[in-house]
């Protein structure tokens, strides 16, 4: 995860940088309106794959741009939703 100390000091190269494509956008976009489970991503994002989703979210997660939160009942449920942040971008998308 990037410590903001190591993020560019521009918003805009900041957003850039750490949403470098347009699948995490769109990811973002969904998680703009609060916590999401995967399948409700999946739908919601037209032409994505399980794969890219979840090689995405994996990354934003590393990132430090998403919280996956994993319950602990069968079947396993797992959400996610912005980070600290990921919300700190939320200015950059119009919000």
């Amino acid at each position: 995860m990037l410590t903001k100390e190591e993020l560019p000091f521009c918003p805009v190269a900041t957003t850039v940088d750490l949403i470098g494509n347009k699948w995490k956008l769109l990811i973002l976009r969904e998680l703009l309106g609060g916590t999401k489970r995967f399948n409700e991503m999946h739908r919601a994002i037209d032409g994505i794959s399980q794969k890219v989703l979840t090689q995405n979210l994996r990354k934003m997660e590393e990132d430090g741009i998403v919280t996956r939160t994993v319950f602990a009942e069968v079947p396993p449920k797992v959400e996610y939703s912005l980070s600290e942040l990921g919300n700190s971008l939320r200015p950059m998308c119009g919000e």
